[in-house]
């Protein structure tokens, strides 16, 4: 059994930054790609960053050059700062931890419950 849990979201005005943090916990072997999704009200979730377990790193076209994502590989935890927010980063952000439970095993993928960021122009 796999266990991830977000925390850090909130409200913030347009401009501030909020740090996300996001822990899996449980029989894990390995996890190689960690990363955040989010979803707003009426729109489709769409992934935001992604790192792998070797400190290579994605962003989506709206985020690049304000949110930096990072992870902690011994504590299987995973960050996303985000600065210089803007309205329509407002939405439910999800962690996502692709974990192999095993060696010679395929990864599966485990969502976090989902933390609200919502930014106040």
């Amino acid at each position: 059994q796999v266990q991830v849990v977000e925390s850090g979201g909130g409200l913030v005005q347009s401009g501030g930054s909020l740090r996300l943090s996001c822990a899996a916990s449980g029989s894990i072997f390995s996890i190689p790609v960690m990363g955040w999704h989010r979803q707003a009200p009426g729109k489709q979730r769409e992934l935001v960053a992604s790192i792998t377990n070797g400190g290579s790193s994605n962003y989506a076209d709206p985020v690049k050059g304000r949110f930096t994502i990072s992870r902690d590989n011994a504590k299987n935890t995973v960050y996303l700062q985000m600065n210089n927010l803007k309205s329509e980063d407002t939405a439910v952000y999800y962690c996502n931890s692709d974990v192999r439970l095993r060696d010679d095993g395929p990864t599966f993928r485990y969502w976090g419950q989902g933390t609200q960021v919502t930014v106040s122009s």
